[in-house]
């Protein structure tokens, strides 16, 4: 019976994992800026989750993350699946300074937090959705895969810091494709779109199977190993 926090629980991939999560008996605290949409999630199994309200670009989201995590009385892993990405071929300031505050800053507050508590536990598991938005500067989303690759980076120097300290931290970091959730929905169609309740399922599976990296699909897998080996003046010209 597994503790989780979820960071991001009200819709997406964040939700459709929390789901999953409660059907293994896992006990959850989940938190959203919104608190009210987590309440259908709590009908589900309201003695087995907790809700909270934590907005990660606020200073006292790492205050209010330890409160849950109290009140859940412990936590084993650490689910991470809040962000925001948009379109920006204009590079409206707006769009890029919000991604860089709730993906760089939200994302460090959080994933910060999580290492210290089970740092100071002595274990645990931090998961985070990422993307593969983050394997090349896609022109596009500039500040969204900017971000996204801050996000791998990060995770990746956290796990290299735990193991120096002896620390038994174990990550997963979570690169999805396109999936049909909100946050894609407009009126651009992108392609190879995956469906939410099958990305959750192989996310859950990654956690179980203790991935380090988890690329989701294979199609994806293919197309992101294709894209590191263009060099720059490939990929500068192509027209995304």
């Amino acid at each position: 019976m597994k503790k989780v926090i979820i960071i991001g629980a009200s819709s997406g991939m964040g939700l459709e994992v929390a789901k999953l999560l409660l059907a293994e008996g896992c006990y959850l605290g989940v938190a959203a800026r919104r608190e009210d949409r987590l309440e259908a999630l709590k009908q589900l199994a309201p003695d087995r989750v907790i809700t909270a309200p934590i907005d990660v670009t606020k200073d006292d989201a790492p205050q209010r993350l330890r409160s849950l995590i109290n009140d859940l009385g412990g936590m084993d892993l650490f689910f991470y699946s809040s962000g925001i990405g948009k379109q920006n071929r204009t590079l409206t300031p707006d769009i890029e300074l919000n991604t860089v505050n709730t993906n760089g800053m939200g994302f460090t507050r959080m994933i910060g937090e999580a290492y210290r508590y089970f740092a100071e536990q002595g274990e645990g598991h931090i998961a985070a959705i990422s993307s593969i938005a983050g394997t090349k500067g896609l022109g596009p989303a500039p500040s969204y895969s900017a971000t996204k690759a801050f996000q791998n980076v990060y995770l990746q120097a956290l796990e290299q810091q735990s193991n120096a300290r002896g620390l038994k931290i174990r990550f997963t970091d979570i690169r999805p494709g396109f999936v049909d959730t909100d946050l894609l929905r407009g009126d651009f169609r992108y392609p190879m779109m995956l469906k939410p309740e099958k990305v959750a399922r192989q996310i859950v599976n990654a956690l179980h199977n203790k991935r380090h990296v988890a690329v989701i699909d294979w199609r994806y897998s293919i197309l992101t190993a294709l894209w590191r080996c263009l060099p720059r003046t490939i990929w500068r010209r192509l027209k995304l």
